[in-house]
Parts: structure tokens; sequence; C-alpha cells
């Protein structure tokens, strides 16, 4: 699927006229799902239902992408300049990582929209686990 494909899907709603043969639009039934009520996560809940972390929810903290790490002799980043090449440690098929304030809260793969570079979340690390590297 296209990246306009997927543009014109979100802005449609997510509504795509059905051009199977046989299916009568009159004639079909859509009933509400349901679904069983939400448990939460070990607990997890109760953090972020916490007063006394709602007076942090307006704080603005540094969010950065990783795409990969390496070791440097210094004599060597001396030497770098435009047109130099740093070689990652990381494979390009692999995920970057999400970092908040340092600590990793995702991984994601990088897109371009327009001629702006993103990243689509693919992976969250556990909400628990945030929560318990924010003390430390």
């Amino acid at each position: 699927m296209t990246q306009e494909e997927i543009d014109a899907l979100i802005n449609s709603g997510g509504l795509e006229e059905d051009s199977s043969p046989g299916l009568d639009r009159d004639q079909e039934t859509i009933s509400q799902p349901s679904f069983p009520e939400y448990g939460g996560l070990d607990g997890v809940d109760t953090y972020y239902s916490n007063p006394t972390l709602q007076l942090l929810y307006d704080l603005s903290l540094p969010v950065s992408i990783e795409l990969g790490r390496t070791s440097m002799l210094i004599k060597d980043i001396v030497r770098l300049g435009r047109g130099s090449v740093i070689e990652f440690e990381k494979l390009v098929s692999e995920p970057v990582d999400v970092l908040v304030n340092g600590k990793k809260v995702a991984e994601g793969e990088v897109v371009v929209i327009d001629k702006h570079f993103g990243i689509r979340i693919t992976t969250l690390v556990d909400p628990a686990e945030r929560l318990k590297s924010i003390r430390k």
C-alpha cells in the first residue's frame, strides 16, 4: 500500500466503497461491537490517574531519535569534514530508538512525509518499565 493510499484511507475515515458483486448495501446489518471491560496493565492505570503525576503532564521533555551508535578515536573525529561517512553499529533494516529525556520508550521506522522525516512507532516499551525508568 502506498503512502498516498494510506493518506486517502485516513482522510476518508476508513470507509471504502465495496465493489464486490452480489452485495446489497441496503441489506447489510452492522451491529455495534462489544468488548470486555479493560482491566489495565498490572496497576499501571493507577500511575496515570495519580493526581501527583497529573501535575507533571504539562512538562516538556526532549524527544530524540537514535539511528545508531559508534565509538571513534579522537584523531578520527578531528579528521571529519563535509562528506565524511560515519558507520553505525545498527543495520539499515533495524528499527530506530525513540528516546524521551534519554530513556528509550519506543522503537520505530523512519518515514518521509512530504519533504520531512518522521517516525512511525512500531513497538512501545512496556508502560510499567517506562514508569520504573523515570524513577531511576
